[in-house]
C-alpha cells in the first residue's frame, strides 16, 4: 500500500565506528597559532545619547557615561564634548 515509513517509525543511522578516520583531516593542516590578530582599527571612542526614564545621558564604548540631564540637548553637547576631548 505505502512505500514510506510512517512517520514515527526511527530513522535508520549510519553504524558507529570506534575510530575517527584521520586521513579525512589531517593534522598538519591545522593552523599551529591558535592567536589570531584583529587588523581592524579599535573603536576607542563612539558616543551616543540614550534615554533612562525623564532623563537623557550620554554613553561611549569606552565606558565613559556623561551625567543624567533633562535637556537631551545638553546630554548631545555632552557626547560631543567628550569626543572632541578624546581627539585631542
Amino acid at each position: 500500500m505505502h512505500d514510506q515509513a510512517p512517520p514515527h517509525a526511527p530513522r535508520p543511522t549510519a553504524p558507529l565506528t570506534d575510530t575517527y578516520p584521520t586521513d579525512t583531516y589531517p593534522t598538519d593542516t591545522y593552523p599551529t597559532d591558535i592567536h589570531t590578530t584583529d587588523t581592524r582599527p579599535p573603536v576607542t571612542h563612539r558616543a551616543e545619547t540614550t534615554e533612562r526614564g525623564a532623563f537623557a545621558l550620554a554613553r561611549c564604548v569606552c565606558g565613559w557615561t556623561g551625567p543624567a540631564r533633562r535637556s537631551r540637548d545638553r546630554a548631545r553637547t555632552d557626547a560631543a564634548e567628550h569626543l572632541a576631548a578624546s581627539e585631542g
